[in-house]
């Protein structure tokens, strides 16, 4: 895999958008300090405080109280300067992926074929096959045979056994079109105020769960990290936004929504001469979709092992097939680069295979990478978390070696934004 990135990509990308050469971790490496400011007990309870709100399915009143109770929470954190990107979306066809029918309804199960590039900006939701398996991957044959667990939506109430959550699941999405929203906020850069990263991840869910890992756990990341930038004492060259996305699993209109609205207005001055960039230039868009479970493949019978495997790692993924692939890559080795020297407990692998969450509406107009508990064509889509869209994504479910998993995630985002966006502490 390496050898897929030369080595003058990556370094053309860190001098450019690092404000000095990587140095090894010095006693005072402010990057290290901020790498300390994450805590697993803290980390564990963002995404408990995101579950009193069941799955979070769009349109329904529960994801909008989510929504107003992230906002408070990242101004409560210091991020004080949210906003909201206000959509109408459009419901896709029946059996689409995220539909929920009558209670009792079948679910929406997958076909083989999703595609590498789903979601690319423009182009039509592969909102069908977001469930399926794509391609072979590691454990699978090519013949649909052997170690692979076919996934799927459950959309049927019955099966939540919790009788107080499967209530709070029951309102379903509204089946005609209506107004959506999905709430950012913005750490604003010194030198650069007109360049910045986004990082995010969608704070959506279905399944009859309480949505922790898909995507409690990405959310809750999201939403740690601005706690940590927006803290008084740091600062940071360029700029850095959070965006808990919303419509991911209807197919990534919440992205959508955002490009459609902001693309155009990058680096525009507004007001002409006050020095503020409501959009400033996107210089890469970083998703968290999925953080904590890495058990392994499928069994034989198709069972899950309840045991996180010994190779479990941080997958950071780009898309082989978008415009900006060769940057995204470099971005990717940027990160792997940043886990090796500030990730206390698991390693990161890179994958070529980005799909089908909301950083594919940003691939091919800016350098987009999606960091994963598993790679989400092979592994994922082949049956390698059994809790995916299930009622048993629930906080519950989830070891502390899990929500570690997650917790190294945050520490390679961290640390890596923190390079690029040139972050320093004051004295």
């Amino acid at each position: 895999m390496r050898g897929l990135l030369s080595m003058s990509i990556c370094a053309a990308l860190m001098q450019s958008q690092s404000p000095s050469p990587a140095q090894p971790p010095a006693a005072d490496d402010p990057i290290k300090t901020l790498v300390s400011r994450l805590d697993l007990e803290q980390y564990k309870a963002t995404i408990k405080g995101l579950t009193q709100f069941g799955d979070r399915r769009q349109g329904t009143a529960r994801n909008r109280e989510a929504i107003d109770w992230i906002e408070a929470q990242l101004k409560s954190d210091g991020c004080s300067n949210t906003e909201r990107i206000k959509y109408t979306f459009t419901p896709r066809t029946p059996g689409a992926r995220g539909t929920q029918g009558a209670p009792g309804a079948a679910g929406a199960t997958g076909a083989a074929g999703a595609s590498a590039g789903a979601g690319a900006p423009g182009a039509a939701s592969a909102a069908g096959a977001a469930d399926a398996p794509a391609g072979r991957g590691r454990g699978t044959n090519a013949q649909g045979g052997g170690r692979i667990r076919r996934t799927g939506v459950n959309n049927d109430p019955n099966a939540q056994p919790d009788e107080k959550l499967r209530e709070l699941d029951r309102e379903p999405t509204p089946e005609g079109p209506g107004p959506r929203e999905e709430v950012y906020c913005t750490k604003l850069g010194t030198t650069h105020p007109d360049e910045m990263y986004i990082v995010g991840a969608h704070m959506d869910g279905i399944g009859w769960g309480e949505a922790a890992n898909d995507d409690g756990s990405g959310t809750a990341l999201v939403m740690e990290l601005a706690r940590i930038f927006s803290s008084p004492d740091v600062q940071t060259d360029r700029s850095i936004r959070f965006v808990l996305w919303n419509n991911e699993e209807s197919g990534t209109d919440g992205a959508r929504a955002y490009v459609e609205q902001r693309q155009a207005l990058q680096g525009k001055e507004d007001p002409a001469g006050s020095g503020k960039f409501p959009e400033p230039k996107w210089l890469g868009m970083i998703q968290h979709d999925m953080m904590l479970f890495d058990h392994g493949m499928p069994r034989e019978d198709g069972t899950v092992s309840k045991e996180q495997r010994p190779e479990a790692d941080v997958n950071i993924e780009f898309a082989s097939t978008s415009k900006f692939s060769q940057q995204a890559q470099a971005l990717a080795w940027a990160f792997y680069a940043a886990n090796e020297k500030y990730a206390t407990d698991y390693p990161a692998s890179i994958g070529p295979h980005m799909t089908n969450t909301d950083s594919g509406r940003f691939q091919d107009v800016v350098p987009a990478i999606s960091l994963r508990e598993n790679q989400r064509g092979t592994e994922i889509g082949a049956g390698w978390d059994p809790q995916w869209h299930q009622p048993t994504d629930l906080y519950t479910t989830y070891s502390d070696k899990d929500f570690r998993l997650g917790l190294n995630a945050a520490q390679t985002t961290l640390s890596a934004v923190a390079q690029l966006t040139g972050a320093s502490l004051k004295k």
